[in-house]
């Protein structure tokens, strides 16, 4: 019994369970920020007033354009691994904006889902695309 326990509680370290950890993460955080983008497209397209944060000096539309293109696009190349710890970078500037810029004086409830996608993004910039990847397949690089 004590084994089994031992076995369960081991944490696994091998290549292949990282590389399967990161392809899982590139494709949820993508999808779940395209999710983000695409409202934001919708929008752009409805002809509706653009009631949106105007950042940096940008108008409230430039604003939105800048956003729904990062969060499209971006989060794409994400999900396939393209560029992947160059291309997220975009992507955690937009979150750092969003959490300590567009949202500073929101109560920390607001602030954290931008500064878990952050965090994310970080985590991934920093270790790559993994095997399971555009990266690995075009260019040998994990």
């Amino acid at each position: 019994m004590l084994d089994f326990l031992l076995e369960i509680l081991k944490v696994n370290q091998s290549a292949t369970n990282i590389d399967v950890a990161l392809f899982i993460l590139r494709i949820a955080i993508g999808i779940l920020m395209l999710q983000h983008g695409i409202p934001k497209v919708k929008k752009l397209m409805s002809g509706e007033s653009i009631q949106f944060f105007a950042t940096f000096g940008l108008s409230e539309r430039n604003s939105l354009k800048m956003a729904a293109f990062v969060e499209i696009f971006f989060s794409i190349c994400v999900i396939l691994g393209l560029g992947t710890t160059i291309t997220v970078i975009p992507l955690l500037f937009t979150m750092i904006i969003a959490a300590f810029h567009t949202l500073k004086s929101q109560p920390f409830d607001k602030k954290e889902v931008p500064i878990l996608y952050l965090l994310i993004y970080v985590a991934l910039c920093l270790s790559g695309s993994g095997t399971f990847s555009l990266d690995y397949l075009l260019f040998g690089l994990s």
